[in-house]
């Protein structure tokens, strides 16, 4: 598949960076944290302006057949520790493309090292984690993207602002997929480990566990990594759902503020009610992977956003719509292009740290009503639960030593 797509040049602003300044002509030299699925596929595009100077991944094999599948990759440095890669190249931006587990504290890092993030999703393992990249984006003064593509596809962000601006009038109801919950790993009998892989950078914040070759490649699967990352977990294609529903809603600042179960269990819908008295109902079917988004049930008519299009029951919404971006025809490519626009304008990008941060939330406040089994209260301006002090200890998670977030404080 061909992914190259034309973007149009980068507005030529100076980048405010501390490392270095870079003027009207420069490229903007671009690294790579993780090299697995989603890095090996994002580093198929060849945005104007830019230029991939190194790659980093703790698996070593994982990294060199990425780096032999791009005719590019004999040029990159590659390196087994993203510490070196940060320490000794002079970039502008990394793309952090690791497992989720793994992926907030590497990105603060690479903050803390001057550079600008694009950040895979599901931006955080756990709330706690959501509100320290918020805190380092604001104290390092960094763009943080994070990579809710839909976000960025013409006819969605078309369809969204029709929601958000009332075309449907009030929306009572909004229908998403009941999107699975993480499972909790079962000890195996371990494995040998395989050569050149850094196990306990990989483990990162979570037990230093004996290798099985089903953490290190099924990871998302399971809590302890991810939020239900497989693909129609809550925090895998859950993920954009959901992110799809506070676009639309207009609560890129706010987020629901009851969850609950018709029915305990740990697949079992889940509903959330906003404080306007809009209703979430995570029960609609799992079709294909153009469905990444949600059905809106207004006062004055219906709207579905899919990846790439949308349906509605009015004519008169589609009249000046967008055209839809097919699967596989670089729906990626205008997330990242807006991106590296905000890289040199220092505007926010269309999914920065607090889109994300909130979306992500969503998908946490879910898991944390199944594992409860019962009834939240969810304060958004707080960011945590009303007089429920054993839900707010899920908002967080002990981290092993030496992989603790910074202090941003002060």
């Amino acid at each position: 598949m061909n992914r190259r797509y034309f973007l149009g040049a980068a507005a030529a602003l100076p980048l405010l960076d501390p490392k270095r300044v870079m003027g009207a002509n420069d490229r903007i030299r671009v690294g790579f944290i993780g090299t697995g699925g989603r890095g090996h596929w994002l580093l198929g595009y060849d945005v104007p302006g830019t230029e991939v100077v190194a790659v980093a991944d703790c698996a070593q094999d994982r990294m060199m057949e990425t780096v032999k599948a791009h005719s590019e990759g004999s040029r990159w440095t590659q390196y087994t520790d993203y510490r070196r890669l940060l320490d000794k190249e002079k970039l502008d931006v990394v793309f952090v493309e690791t497992c989720t587990h793994a992926r907030a504290l590497i990105a603060i890092h690479a903050m803390q090292a001057g550079l600008d993030v694009y950040a895979e999703k599901p931006l955080t393992l756990t709330v706690a984690e959501g509100l320290a990249l918020r805190k380092a984006v604001k104290k390092y003064n960094r763009v943080l993207q994070t990579g809710t593509q839909q976000r960025s596809i013409p006819v969605n962000a078309y369809a969204s602002k029709l929601v958000r601006e009332g075309a449907i009038g009030f929306v009572h109801t909004v229908i998403a997929c009941n999107f699975e919950p993480p499972k909790t790993w079962i000890p195996r009998a371990p494995m040998a480990m395989p050569e050149g892989l850094d196990w306990e950078q990989w483990c990162n914040q979570t037990e230093l566990r004996q290798y099985h070759v089903e953490l290190q490649r099924g990871w998302s699967s399971y809590r302890d990594y991810d939020g239900g990352g497989q693909s129609w977990g809550v925090s895998g294609w859950g993920t954009h759902a959901l992110d799809q529903v506070q676009c639309a809603l207009g609560t890129d600042h706010t987020g629901p503020t009851e969850i609950w179960q018709e029915e305990t269990g740990a697949t079992k819908p889940i509903f959330m009610r906003y404080l306007n008295g809009t209703v979430l109902k995570m029960v609609g079917p799992k079709r294909d992977h153009a469905d990444l988004g949600a059905v809106f049930y207004g006062t004055n008519g219906r709207i579905e956003i899919k990846r790439g299009l949308f349906e509605t029951d009015r004519a008169d919404l589609l009249k000046g719509a967008p055209e839809p971006t097919p699967e596989g025809r670089g729906e990626d490519a205008f997330h990242l292009q807006n991106f590296f626009d905000c890289v040199r304008s220092r505007k926010l990008p269309n999914a920065h740290v607090e889109v994300g941060h909130r979306s992500t939330t969503v998908c946490h406040l879910a898991n944390i009503c199944r594992e409860l089994e019962r009834p939240l209260r969810w304060d958004p301006g707080q960011e945590r639960f009303f007089n429920d002090g054993d839900a707010d200890r899920l908002l967080s998670r002990p981290r092993r030593k030496g992989f603790e977030l910074p202090k941003l404080d002060g």
